[in-house]
């Protein structure tokens, strides 16, 4: 009997615990269904809500509520205004150095697009469950979003390179120049390096906030010994066999001579094993058998310009320097993008280097001077240099005008001082041929004609003239009465130089060259202030005609010689 008492509380509590059970698993499907329920509903809600979660923000901007669109638009204005202010520059320092830097400084960009989308797919990229998820977690603990920042990496380190190079301390890298056929190595000094990519992670940060003002960056260094003379790369980087200069044909181009380079590795490093700051190694140079000027009509076929002026001949001194000059210039070939210095080809004007005393034009007046009458071949080379569509580096015009070329077409030269230079912006070389001789002075450009060859026209204008005056100057050695004429004056004048280019026979365009202002010379007489005894007069009026005569020949030789003078080229 007990037993079946005892079954039965079993049976009993046995069916308890089922129903516990099922009351439990019926609660939890009911729970779950009600979840689902609920999540289904929350989705629907958000699924045509095309805003970004509350709770998001991107760079410390809060963008809940926002479009993609609306985003980018707050997002970006602010950036702009960020990197527009110009009183939150980051300055980098290191002791009493500063560099001043801004965002723009190197191209700086926040990738906001991707940040905004980022930002706009939380809660949409995922299912059901995760999405309602990433909303609830969004809302209750907030979601910061991170945008790229992108700076110009070359910029970035052109910079730290320039802050590198002014550092009194910065490690001194051994180095080398050639000059004079002797390679000069120069020794390397230990100093200090900018740490690179320490000082590029604390600029990110740095200009990656948008909210708060920058804080100056002490700039990180490195202590470093300079890298041991690598003599071999050294040999490897200046040795060069010799070549002739030659022409390449379809499409033509013109190879200029390149002179063989070389040394002695061995007696190089016998060299630097002593310890110096500078150590000097000959090198052999070898000279190609054919040079650029060398070669004839193939590398040179066309003729691109030529000017020619007048000179007296007579005038043996002149003459000289002007061929002097020419035999200089002549088979100068200038390759393309290269300049030309007419002094740094004719070189210093020197009785040691065969020129003669001609005259020039100094401190106002016709004087003498060693190398008189080379400016009528820097004038001659301007016109053709212009004629040939070469671009004028420098040119200066004369004091006075010259007789040789028109006004605004002189080019006056000074050695030390004033220099006619003009330079290639053809596409091919070209080769000055020059010749001085029986009073003609010459001046040709050779080369190869280009696809559009512009034809040049070189047009002068005076724009107005400036009237001379007149200087008296007593002489005491000059009897009383008589006057000479030291110097003949000349009226000065305003011009203008152009440049006119025509295509086929049709203008294309109308340069001023330039703008020009001529002194007038100004006439000096001598007036004779020497007291002579008066003598009886014993003969007639009619007798003393010849000796009117006389002093009227004097003032007209003086005339002729002066105007010879002003004819005349002058260095100034």
């Amino acid at each position: 009997m007990e037993e079946e008492i005892s079954k039965t509380k079993e049976e009993n509590q046995e069916s308890k615990k089922s129903r516990k059970k099922l009351i439990i698993i019926i609660v939890l499907i009911v729970m779950l269904i009600t979840i689902m329920i609920i999540s289904i509903i929350f989705s629907l809600l958000n699924i045509n809500n095309d805003k970004i979660l509350n709770g998001i923000s991107i760079l410390g901007i809060d963008v809940s509520g926002l479009t993609a669109e609306e985003a980018k638009m707050q997002i970006n204005d602010a950036i702009e205004n960020r990197f527009n202010d110009e009183n939150n520059n980051l300055i980098l320092k290191r002791n009493q150095n500063e560099t001043s830097v801004t965002a723009n400084t190197f191209n700086a960009k926040f990738d906001v697009d991707q940040a905004v989308a980022e930002a706009h797919n939380i809660g949409r990229d995922g299912n059901i469950i995760t999405n309602n998820y990433a909303i609830l977690f969004t809302n209750l603990f907030k979601k910061e979003i991170k945008a790229n920042l992108y700076l110009d990496e070359q910029l970035l380190d052109n910079t730290i390179t320039d802050i590198n190079s002014k550092m009194k301390d910065a490690v001194m890298e051994s180095s080398y120049y050639i000059e004079d056929e002797k390679l000069t190595i120069v020794n390397g000094k230990a100093g200090y390096i900018i740490d690179k990519e320490e000082l590029k992670k604390d600029i990110y940060e740095q200009l990656g906030n948008i909210h708060t003002n920058y804080q100056s960056i002490e700039i990180p260094t490195i202590y470093k010994e300079p890298d041991p003379i690598d003599i071999e790369k050294i040999h490897n980087e200046i040795y060069k066999e010799p070549q002739d200069a030659y022409v390449e044909k379809n499409p033509t181009t013109v190879h200029p001579e390149v002179n063989g380079v070389d040394f002695s590795i061995e007696d190089a490093k016998k060299i630097l094993e002593e310890e110096k700051e500078e150590y000097t190694i000959p090198l052999k140079i070898t000279i190609p058998k054919k040079k650029i000027s060398d070669l004839g009509e193939e590398a040179f076929p066309d003729l691109l310009s030529n000017f020619s002026t007048i000179y007296d001949a007579s005038n043996r001194n002149r003459s000289t320097n002007i061929e002097l000059a020419t035999k200089k210039i002549n088979g100068t070939v200038v390759m393309p993008g290269e300049e030309f210095s007419y002094n740094t080809v004719v070189g210093k004007r020197t009785l040691e280097a065969g020129y003669k005393e001609g005259t020039a034009y100094i401190g106002g007046k016709v004087v003498p001077d060693v190398g008189g009458g080379v400016c009528q071949l820097s004038s001659t080379l301007y016109n053709a240099a212009l004629l040939a569509n070469m671009e004028i580096k420098q040119r200066k015009n004369h004091v006075f005008l010259t007789g040789y070329v028109a006004a605004s077409r002189d080019a006056t030269v000074y050695y030390g001082s004033i220099d006619f230079v003009f330079k290639n912006t053809r596409n091919y070389p070209v080769k000055i041929v020059a010749n001085s001789k029986n009073g003609v002075c010459k001046v040709s450009i050779q080369g190869i004609k280009e696809k559009k060859e512009y034809e040049v026209i070189i047009q002068s204008k005076v724009t107005s003239y400036i009237n001379y005056s007149t200087t008296y100057k007593d002489d005491p050695t000059l009897e009383e009465g008589k006057e000479v004429v030291e110097q003949v004056g000349a009226n000065g004048c305003r011009s203008e130089g152009y440049k006119i280019l025509k295509l086929n026979g049709k203008v294309v365009s109308q340069t001023l060259l330039s703008k020009d202002t001529y002194k007038a010379m100004e006439r000096i007489v001598r007036r004779g202030t020497k007291k002579v005894a008066k003598k009886e007069n014993t003969t007639t009026p009619t007798e003393n005609k010849p000796q009117e005569d006389i002093s009227n020949k004097e003032i007209e030789n003086s005339q002729s010689s002066t105007n010879q003078q002003v004819q005349q080229n002058a260095q100034t």
